[in-house]
């Protein structure tokens, strides 16, 4: 797989676009996924896929073919994920809990077009409430637990992604653990 995604991104490089729609069909859902269960947000995750790609193609020259084009593309896409929840609201600190969104569900903050009786259906009220509380960790927690739990990704990949070192990814799991833990206990 690695192999065949560094030939197309070779190939895209120099102007094959049947190569590019190729790397656009074996990304745009699973960049989808990622970008929604980050903003909850469909347009803002399409947009996120739609920049992602734009970046992608405008930046194929800096592509390194040492690194694997899944960890690339997703840490252009995790970026702007982040650039999106710092723009959308105030940052928490972990150390003195935020009284700001006090008594407003999480799940409420998931814009209305996107909840439809069938995703209400699908949510059990666990996952409705881990959900709420992913929903109110800081970007550089959400991010992590995101493609750890969500996403299914070793910490190694995560700090590929990230750019940073596996024991930073790991004390931050382990951080976004613990607040989860404090936020879920009296509600489970």
């Amino acid at each position: 797989m690695n192999v065949m995604e560094a030939r197309l991104a070779r190939l895209s490089l120099k102007g094959d676009q049947g190569a590019f729609a190729e790397l656009v069909s074996l990304y745009q859902d699973k960049l989808f996924h990622m970008a929604y269960r980050m903003l909850n947000n469909r347009q803002e995750s399409e947009d996120v896929v739609q920049d992602t790609f734009l970046r992608v193609y405008k930046n194929l020259d800096r592509y390194d073919e040492n690194l694997k084009f899944s960890t690339w593309i997703y840490r252009i896409a995790t970026n702007l994920c982040i650039d999106r929840l710092r723009k959308r609201k105030p940052v928490y600190s972990l150390d003195a809990e935020s009284t700001e969104h006090e008594g407003l569900d999480g799940y409420s903050m998931i814009p209305s077009d996107d909840r439809t009786p069938e995703t209400e259906l699908l949510l059990s009220d666990t996952q409705r409430i881990i959900h709420q509380a992913i929903e109110t960790l800081p970007p550089k927690y959400k991010t992590v637990m995101t493609l750890r739990y969500m996403q299914d990704l070793s910490l190694q990949e995560i700090g590929d992604i990230m750019d940073m070192p596996v024991t930073t990814i790991k004390t931050r799991v382990h951080r976004g653990r613990e607040f989860l833990r404090k936020k879920l206990e009296h509600k489970l």
